[in-house]
């Protein structure tokens, strides 16, 4: 939460802007993301107007939710990318973005969104996820393990296909669409 003049925000405006991220939190995990915000805003006690003033959008709410997510996901795909150890390397990130997708069921359809939506306030964070993909891929590559056609986008897609067949399906079947997939990456 920013103030737009420089100010700290008031100790009621921080307290309804924290109490809104735990009922998103908790509204997300049982009801997925398009959960109305209406019933979020009234979870917290608050106006919904009040949840529109700390989050113009659901996608503001949504990053908001998963910016500490976010950066420890990152830094955790920053040191996979330090060791680049082979195929192994590439199905521990992919797993580790399937878990981070499949946070809130409906969180993969908007991440794939917000790839290509440079308003979305996921974008950055889609760019960075693809970003650590291709970073992990060109390591591969250099080792021959990976074909030269595949790409960060590719492993993006991948990430969240399998994050939606697990919402849709089971773990396992995401585990297998994986397994598949990756088989595919390695050179013939």
């Amino acid at each position: 939460m920013m103030s737009t003049t420089g100010r700290r925000p008031r100790a009621d405006a921080r307290r309804n802007y924290e109490r809104l991220l735990a009922e998103a939190d908790s509204a997300f995990r049982e009801h997925g993301v398009d959960t109305s915000l209406e019933s979020i805003a009234r979870r917290a006690g608050v106006a919904i107007g009040t949840l529109y003033g700390h989050f113009s959008s659901r996608r503001a709410l949504v990053g908001a939710l998963l910016r500490e997510r976010n950066e420890a996901l990152f830094a955790y795909g920053d040191r996979l990318v330090a060791l680049l150890e082979g195929p192994e390397t590439l199905s521990s990130w992919v797993n580790a973005v399937i878990e981070h997708a499949a946070t809130y069921s409906g969180l993969a359809d908007l991440l794939m969104n917000g790839l290509d939506d440079e308003a979305s306030e996921l974008h950055a964070s889609c760019l960075r996820m693809t970003d650590i993909s291709e970073r992990l891929l060109a390591g591969a590559r250099e080792r021959g393990v990976v074909r030269s056609d595949v790409t960060g986008v590719d492993m993006f897609t991948l990430i969240n296909a399998a994050a939606w067949v697990r919402e849709q399906r089971s773990r396992e079947d995401a585990d297998r669409l994986v397994r598949f997939t990756i088989d595919g990456f390695t050179p013939r």
